[in-house]
C-alpha cells in the first residue's frame, strides 16, 4: 500500500499546484464544457418511456411478446376505457357514443368494442344456447300484448293502464313471468326519482333476462398514436380520452368512464413521477444545503460544492446523451443519486481544506494538503461506488443497465470535478479564515463509545446478524409492476378493479396457435384447468345449432316484427300524479281484495313509492320538470331495447367466412396466426393466484404471452441480475479491498458491517411490509458500493491516526463520514415524496441502508479493530 500511496503522492503533489496555479483557466474550460453539454443534451437526450424496451429483446417472453404484438398490433399500447353505468341499455349507448368520438379524432390509429358491433347485435340471439332462447320466445310472447298496447300508447298512463290490466287478469298472461320485476324496477325508480336521484328502468332486463349484453359494464379499447422519444409518448392521446370521458360523463347521470391499460398506466407514472420530482428536488436541495451549511459553516464553500454539483450533473447527462442517447423511467433517477453521491467527494475535500485553514495554513497550501489527504480515498470510493453500479452493465435488465452506465461514468466524473474544479474555485474563493470545530462540549462516552464497549458491540453484531438470517426467507419479491405504481392513481385503481374480474381481465393470457386445429387442441386442454374460467378463440365465434335457432327467431319475428318498428315516435307527455294516484287507487283495492297477480308486498312496496314521489312533487319547486324527468326514467330506454329486439329478429346462418373482418382480425392475423384467449378464474390481484394461473397456462402452452408472463418473466431476470450484479460487486471490491489493503483482516473489517448493515435493510423492509421490487432492488449492490467508501475513509483514518488517539468519532474524516451519508440519505428520503410506490421504496431502502451502513462503518468496524482504549 505504500508503493501505491508514494506514486498517488506524486500526483496529487502535482495536481496541486496545477489546480492553484492554472485556477481560472481550469474553472473557465469547466463552464465551457458545462455549456457544451447543455447545448448537446438538449437535442440528442430523449427519453424512451416504452417498458418492453427494458429487458434484453432475446429473452424468451420478449421474443414471444413480439410475436403477439406483431400479429395482432391494435392492442399494442392500447388504452382500455372502462364504460359503467346503471343499466345495460345506458352502457351500450354511451360505449357507442365514446366509440364514435374515438374513431373521429386524428389522435387515435384504431379503436373498437371486443363485444360489441353490428355483427353482434344481429346475430345476438344465435349466441344464447337452445334453453336460454325457448325460454326468450316464451317471454316475449306472453309480453306481445303489452308491447303491441305500450307501440300505440307510448306514455306513462298507457304503461300504468297495461299494468293495472296485467295485475287484474292473474291468467292473461300478460309478461306474468316478469311482472314482479318489473314492478320492482318501476318502485326503485320512483322513489329515486323523488330524491333526486338518477334512476331508469332496464326494460332490457325485463324483456331479455339472459341476454348476455345484460351488463352494466364494457370495455372500449382504443390505440393512441405515441411517439416515444418524448418523455410522455402517449400525452396527447391521454390528454384527448379525458376530455372525451369527461364530456360523455355529463350526458348519462350516474355513468364513469375511465382510462387505464399498460399504456395509461405508464403515462399516469410519469406524471406522478414528474410532479413528485419536482417537490422530491426542492425537499432536496434545501435539505442538502441545511446540512451542508451545518457542515462547513461557510457560504463559500456551500457555493463552491452547488457549482460542482451541478456541474457534474450536467456533465453525466451530456455523458448519456452521447454514449446512449437516452433515458428510461430508471435511469431518469440518476440525477437523485449523483446529488446523494456526488456531493460526498466535495464534503470530504472541503472538510480537509477547511481543517488546513483553521490552522492558519495559506490557502494554496491548505488546497494541496487537502488534495493529499484525502485524494487517494476519493479515488478509492469512486471506484468502489462505480463498481457497484457498473455490475448491473452487463445483465439483461436493460433499464437498470444504463442506469448503471451512466451513475457508474457519473462517479468519475464527480471526483474528476471535486478533485480538479473544486480545488480550483477554492483557489479563487479564497476563504480566509475558519474556526475550529468545537469537541469539548460532546460527552466523552460517545467520543471513545466503539472502543470502550467494543467487548458488547462485537457480541451484538454476532447476535443481530444471526437473528436477520432467519428473516431471509421472509424476504419477497413483487413482479407485479402495478403494485409500484401510485395506488392512488385513477388508472391503477381501474386496472386493479378490472382484475376481479374473470372476462374482462387485463391479465388474460394469450395463446398463438399456427392453424385452427391447433387452436382448438390447446383451448380444450386449457378449459380443463381449474385456474381457467374459460377461453375464446375464432371458431367459438360460430354460434352452433344455427338452424333449430333460427326457426324459433323466425317465429319470433312474425308475431313481434310489426310492433317492434312503431317504437320511433317520442314518448308523449302525460298528467303524471293523476297517473300515479289512480293507479295507487287500484292496487290499493287490489291488496285488499286479494286480487293482484303478484305478491300484495310487491304493490306496497310501490304504493309507497308513489306516496313518497307525491310528497317530493307537492315540495318541489319545478313538479312538472320533476313529473317529465319520471316519465323519462321509467320509460326513456323502451325504445333502445325494442330495437335491440329487433335487430336480434333479423338473425341470418354464417359460418366463419361469413364473420366480418373487424371480428376475424382480432383472432386471425393475415399471417395466419390464430389467437386464443385465456380468461383467470380468480381475483389476479392476489400474488399467488396470478403465479398459479400464469404457471398452469404455460404448462399447456410454454409461449403463451399476456402481461402476467411477462412481469413474472421479468421478476425472474431481475433477480438474476440482482444475484448477478450483487456478486459481481462483492467480489470485485473484496479483490480491489485485498490489493489495495494488503490484509484479509482489514478487508473483513470493511465488508463486514456492510453486509450486516445489508442484513438489517433486508430486515426493516420485512417488518415495514416494503417487498422487493423492479425499483428497489437496486439498492443492496448501491449500498455496498457506498458503504465502501466510508469503509475507506474510516480505515484510512484509523492507519494514519496515533496508536492512543481515541477520538475517532471527533475527527474530520468521521465528520465527513457522517456528513456525507447525511446528504445521501436526504436525497433518498426525498424521493418518497413522489407518489410512486416503486421510487418511494426505493429512496425508503436506500435511507435505511444508509443508516445502517454509517452505523456499522462508524461503531461496528472500529470495535472491531484491535485498537484500544488507554486511559
Amino acid at each position: 500500500m505504500s508503493q501505491n500511496r508514494s506514486l498517488s503522492d506524486r500526483i496529487l503533489a502535482w495536481q496541486g499546484c496545477f489546480v492553484t496555479r492554472y485556477a481560472w483557466l481550469i474553472v473557465i474550460t469547466a463552464l465551457l464544457l458545462t455549456g457544451a453539454s447543455i447545448y448537446y443534451s438538449k437535442d440528442h437526450l430523449g427519453v424512451n418511456n416504452n417498458s418492453s424496451e427494458m429487458l434484453s429483446p432475446d429473452l424468451p417472453f420478449q421474443i414471444n411478446t413480439k410475436r403477439l404484438e406483431t400479429a395482432f398490433p391494435q392492442d399494442t399500447n392500447a388504452i382500455i376505457f372502462v364504460v359503467d353505468t346503471q343499466t345495460p341499455e345506458q352502457t351500450a349507448i354511451l360505449s357507442s357514443r365514446l366509440l364514435a368520438r374515438l374513431k373521429a379524432s386524428e389522435f387515435f390509429e384504431s379503436s373498437y368494442i371486443p363485444e360489441d358491433n353490428a355483427f353482434f347485435r344481429q346475430q345476438a340471439f344465435l349466441y344464447l344456447t337452445p334453453e336460454q332462447l325457448d325460454k326468450l320466445a316464451s317471454n316475449l310472447t306472453d309480453a306481445q300484448p303489452f308491447i303491441g298496447f305500450l307501440a300505440q300508447n307510448f306514455h306513462l298512463q298507457g304503461l300504468f293502464e297495461i299494468l293495472t290490466k296485467a295485475l287484474e287478469s292473474k291468467d292473461s298472461g300478460v309478461i306474468s313471468k316478469s311482472l314482479p320485476e318489473l314492478m320492482t324496477a318501476i318502485s326503485t325508480t320512483i322513489d329515486k326519482t323523488a330524491r333526486g336521484e338518477s334512476s331508469h328502468v332496464s326494460w332490457q332486463k325485463v324483456l331479455n333476462p339472459n341476454s348476455a349484453a345484460n351488463k352494466t359494464r364494457r370495455i372500449v379499447i382504443s390505440k393512441p398514436k405515441a411517439n416515444f422519444q418524448t418523455m410522455m409518448p402517449v400525452e396527447i392521446g391521454i390528454e384527448k380520452a379525458r376530455e372525451i370521458a369527461t364530456q360523455l360523463k355529463q350526458q348519462v347521470a350516474g355513468s364513469d368512464i375511465r382510462i387505464t391499460g399498460d399504456i395509461a398506466l405508464q403515462h399516469e407514472e410519469l406524471e406522478d413521477i414528474g410532479e413528485g420530482a419536482v417537490l422530491s428536488g426542492i425537499g432536496s436541495l434545501i435539505l442538502v444545503l441545511l446540512i451542508l451549511f451545518r457542515c462547513f459553516h461557510s457560504v463559500k464553500l456551500l457555493l463552491a460544492t452547488l457549482i460542482t454539483l451541478i456541474m457534474g450533473l450536467i456533465l453525466t447527462a451530456g455523458f448519456a446523451a452521447v454514449a446512449i442517447g437516452h433515458l428510461n423511467v430508471i435511469s431518469v433517477s440518476f440525477a437523485a443519486l449523483y446529488i446523494g453521491l456526488g456531493v460526498d467527494f466535495a464534503i470530504h475535500m472541503n472538510l480537509h481544506y477547511r481543517e488546513e485553514i483553521a490552522q492558519k495554513q495559506a490557502n494554496q497550501l491548505a488546497i494541496k494538503k487537502a488534495l493529499h489527504s484525502v485524494g487517494f480515498s476519493l479515488f478509492l470510493c469512486a471506484v468502489t461506488t462505480s463498481i457497484g453500479f457498473f455490475a448491473f452493465v452487463p445483465t439483461d435488465y436493460k433499464g437498470v443497465s444504463e442506469l448503471g452506465l451512466i451513475s457508474g461514468v457519473s462517479m468519475f466524473i464527480g471526483l474528476i470535478v471535486s478533485l480538479i474544479v473544486l480545488p480550483a474555485l477554492l483557489t479563487l474563493f479564497k476563504l480566509k479564515r475558519a474556526e475550529p470545530f468545537q469537541q469539548a462540549t460532546k460527552p466523552s462516552f460517545i467520543q471513545t463509545f466503539p472502543f470502550r464497549y467494543k467487548k458488547s458491540i462485537r457480541i451484538s453484531s454476532v447476535l443481530i446478524a444471526i437473528a436477520c438470517l432467519f428473516v431471509v426467507p421472509s424476504i419477497s419479491f413483487d413482479s407485479n409492476t402495478v403494485n409500484m405504481r401510485n395506488p392512488a392513481a385513477s388508472t391503477v385503481s381501474t386496472f386493479k378493479d378490472l382484475l376481479h374480474s374473470k372476462n374482462d381481465s387485463p391479465f388474460a393470457l394469450y395463446s398463438l396457435s399456427d392453424s385452427l386445429q391447433e387452436a382448438q387442441q390447446v383451448s380444450a386442454k386449457l378449459e380443463q384447468l381449474p385456474t381457467v374460467h374459460g377461453t375464446v378463440s375464432l371458431s367459438d365465434l360460430v354460434a352452433d345449432e344455427q338452424e333449430e335457432k333460427l326457426y324459433i327467431i323466425e317465429d319470433l319475428a312474425m308475431i313481434l316484427g310489426a310492433q317492434l318498428s312503431q317504437f320511433d315516435q317520442a314518448l308523449s307527455p302525460s298528467d303524471t300524479l293523476t297517473v300515479l294516484k289512480d293507479f295507487q287507487a287500484n292496487s290499493a283495492r287490489m291488496v285488499a281484495e286479494n286480487t293482484s297477480a303478484v305478491e300484495p308486498s310487491v304493490l306496497l312496496a310501490l304504493n309507497s313509492s308513489i306516496e313518497h314521489f307525491i310528497n317530493a312533487s307537492a315540495q318541489s319547486a319545478d313538479p312538472q320538470a320533476l313529473a317529465n324527468s319520471l316519465d323519462q326514467n321509467i320509460l326513456g330506454l323502451l325504445p333502445y331495447a325494442i330495437n335491440a329486439l329487433g335487430q336480434g329478429l333479423t338473425a341470418y346462418p354464417f359460418n366463419m367466412a361469413g364473420l366480418p373482418d373487424i371480428i376475424r382480425q382480432q383472432w386471425l392475423s393475415p399471417s395466419g396466426i390464430y389467437r386464443t384467449m385465456i380468461m383467470p378464474e380468480q381475483d389476479l390481484n392476489d400474488a399467488e393466484h396470478l403465479k398459479q394461473f400464469t404457471s398452469d397456462v404455460q404448462s399447456i402452452d410454454p409461449k403463451a404471452v399476456g402481461m402476467p408472463v411477462g412481469e413474472l418473466a421479468s421478476g425472474i431476470a431481475v433477480v438474476g441480475a440482482f444475484q448477478q450484479a450483487f456478486s459481481a460487486a462483492l467480489l470485485i471490491i473484496t479483490l480491489l479491498l485485498l490489493f489495495i489493503l494488503k490484509s484479509i483482516k482489514k478487508t473483513l473489517l470493511v465488508i463486514g458491517p456492510l453486509l450486516l448493515a445489508g442484513l438489517l435493510t433486508c430486515t426493516v423492509n420485512v417488518f415495514l411490509g416494503i417487498p422487493f421490487n423492479f425499483a428497489n432492488i437496486i439498492a443492496l449492490p448501491l449500498l455496498l458500493g457506498m458503504g465502501v467508501d466510508s469503509g475507506i475513509h474510516i480505515m484510512h483514518c484509523l492507519h494514519d491516526a496515533p496508536a492512543g488517539d481515541q477520538n475517532l468519532l471527533q475527527t474530520s474524516t468521521a465528520r465527513g463520514v457522517m456528513f456525507s451519508s447525511l446528504t445521501t440519505m436526504s436525497s433518498f428520503i426525498s424521493l418518497a415524496l413522489i407518489p410512486h410506490f416503486g421510487i418511494a421504496s426505493m429512496g425508503i431502502t436506500l435511507a435505511v441502508g444508509i443508516s445502517f451502513t454509517l452505523l456499522c462503518t462508524l461503531i461496528i468496524l472500529p470495535a472491531f479493530t484491535s485498537r484500544t482504549l488507554h486511559s
